[in-house]
């Protein structure tokens, strides 16, 4: 992990830490490898040679690709048609087949299953699985090996997956330490879910509002609800403003350059301090890097910024 310098420069009246768990460093840029990866491994040899199928807007898309390329498994991913140019590139140039369908996470989702069922692909979901959760659980292993001091650790949140696996894995080895997600305020489904205590569903017409590609989803998974109830602190929501804000001061170190999905721990970290526990060792997952040349040239190249930490 790298220990970032961005709160000195926002925060120094504190003596609040953070680290950032780097995961745009994986092969495919983000952290999703991990539970593709885990996912098709653990398949029969009769399941692996029907071939693999499975919905994302991008990150999980690469993730199964180059997961299934490795193992040598046919892969096919359904993709939103506004999906990032660049995620859309590198997911064909890893072999899989790619079908395109409207912006909604369900629609996408719909389109896997119709495939899946006419096929016989098994279906490597994005993160209502265990086998999935499971491989993400690895990132809060790593965490508590490399800092196992941490007193919170901060997790985007999309479907659920990856959060679900790091709360899993740090709350068995070290109850007090607090695991809190982050979301966007536009895609705050997660949020709502643990208020109301049931699950929540948005518009895709609201989330898809949020330039945070990756976290666009209508709603968390079943399964890891379940595990958020259990092993979660908190979620707290993040604004357009302060994604974009962070994405800018993460992209002046060139080994933390994050995607806007990627950057939303950062954002809660940054900008709403008084909603997150007085801890003072802290990690935030940079999930992953993967963002378009030209939104990256537009978010730095204003370097004016009205934001002040809370």
């Amino acid at each position: 992990m790298l220990e970032s310098s961005i709160p000195q420069a926002v925060a120094a009246q504190d003596e609040r830490r953070l680290f950032l768990k780097l995961e745009n460093q994986q092969p495919i840029g983000s952290f999703k490898l991990r539970g593709a990866y885990n996912k098709i491994a653990s398949l029969s040899e009769e399941e692996r040679g029907r071939g693999v199928i499975t919905y994302s807007s991008g990150n999980h898309a690469q993730g199964v690709a180059y997961a299934a390329r490795t193992l040598g498994v046919k892969a096919i991913i359904v993709m939103p048609n506004n999906a990032p140019a660049i995620k859309r590139q590198a997911t064909a140039s890893l072999g899989a087949e790619i079908v395109i369908v409207g912006p909604g996470s369900a629609e996408r989702q719909a389109k896997a299953e119709e495939l899946a069922e006419t096929h016989g692909y098994v279906i490597v979901p994005p993160y209502n699985d265990e086998k999935i959760i499971a491989g993400q659980g690895t990132i809060g292993l790593e965490i508590l090996e490399d800092l196992p001091e941490v007193e919170m650790v901060l997790v985007p949140v999309g479907g659920g997956g990856m959060i679900s696996g790091i709360a899993s894995a740090i709350k068995l080895s070290s109850p007090g330490t607090k695991v809190l997600g982050v979301e966007p305020e536009l895609a705050g489904d997660a949020q709502a879910t643990l208020r109301s205590g049931k699950l929540v569903h948005f518009d895709a017409e609201k989330v898809t509002r949020t330039i945070a590609d990756g976290l666009r989803t209508q709603s968390i998974g079943a399964i890891n609800f379940e595990h958020i109830r259990k092993y979660v602190d908190d979620i707290v929501t993040v604004t357009e403003d302060e994604i974009r804000e962070s994405v800018r001061r993460l992209a002046l170190d060139p080994k933390t350059i994050a995607e806007p999905s990627g950057a939303v721990a950062v954002a809660a970290f940054l900008f709403h301090r008084d909603q997150l526990p007085s801890t003072k060792l802290n990690v935030a997952v940079i999930s992953g890097g993967n963002i378009e040349p030209k939104l990256l040239q537009k978010i730095t190249g204003n370097s004016a910024t009205n934001f002040v930490a809370r």
